[in-house]
């Protein structure tokens, strides 16, 4: 997809990987508009000479917020990138909320996104939808269950709405970084990806046509799951 002069948005544009995402289209000439909720970042995006959104997607009104701000706009790429993490623990019901929270976060608002703004994207001469899952969607880890499961969930229903659109001139793209340097990863320790390459990667596999951008480590990590997804889940596990 040649993205200059084209209208992109980023979800979670203003920190981590959708930030770097972000300037790196806007590097290769398309105009972007990012999501975030924090107004004190999203107004860092802006003096950069982006377009910003404040809005929490963990809640209709904040779905609703992104659709409203890009509304009779000519979208032509979609990132789902936005994600949080869980602190989800199997025996103890208190974390439940902290669960549905990851799951409206991370799957709940893609889908919702992907359905609202399908026309929009439809009615340009060329459109693509990218949703960001991650290499846990292949090999999960037992401490993370809730936030693999929603980017599982979210590599599948990629797959599906890829099938759907397969006629359309709207192509479907899903990225999979391994383990990437962002806030949601600071306390971990092991190898780490930065954001700058691993966008680098994303943005690559979106101009060049790609349906599936599998970043860094993820792409032995592809190879090593259609052998032994055992052995894939300890590779993750170590990183």
């Amino acid at each position: 997809m040649d993205v200059r002069g084209e209208l992109a948005l980023v979800t979670g544009g203003s920190d981590g990987i959708g930030r770097e995402i972000a300037l790196q289209l806007q590097a290769a000439g398309a105009d972007v508009i990012v999501t975030g909720r924090s107004i004190e970042k999203l107004q860092t995006m802006a003096a950069l000479g982006f377009g910003t959104i404040a809005s929490d997607l963990s809640i209709a009104a904040g779905v609703d917020a992104v659709v409203d701000g890009v509304a009779s706009k000519p979208l032509a790429l979609l990132v789902n990138n936005a994600g949080v993490g869980s602190e989800y623990e199997l025996d103890d019901a208190a974390t439940l909320e902290s669960a549905a929270h990851c799951i409206r976060t991370n799957l709940d608002a893609p889908i919702a996104l992907c359905t609202r703004l399908l026309a929009t994207l439809r009615a340009q001469p060329e459109a693509a939808i990218v949703n960001v899952t991650s290499g846990l969607a292949i090999a999960p880890r037992a401490g993370g269950s809730i936030y693999c499961a929603t980017k599982a969930g979210l590599r599948s229903y990629t797959q599906a709405i890829r099938h759907l659109l397969k006629d359309s001139h709207v192509r479907v793209i899903e990225a999979l970084p391994p383990v990437v340097e962002t806030n949601m990863t600071a306390g971990r320790a092991g190898k780490k990806m930065s954001a700058h390459d691993c966008a680098a990667e994303i943005v690559h596999g979106i101009r060049t046509g790609k349906s599936e951008v599998n970043v860094g480590m993820v792409k032995i990590l592809q190879l090593v799951h259609s052998i032994s997804p055992a052995l894939a889940r300890r590779i993750m596990i170590k990183f």
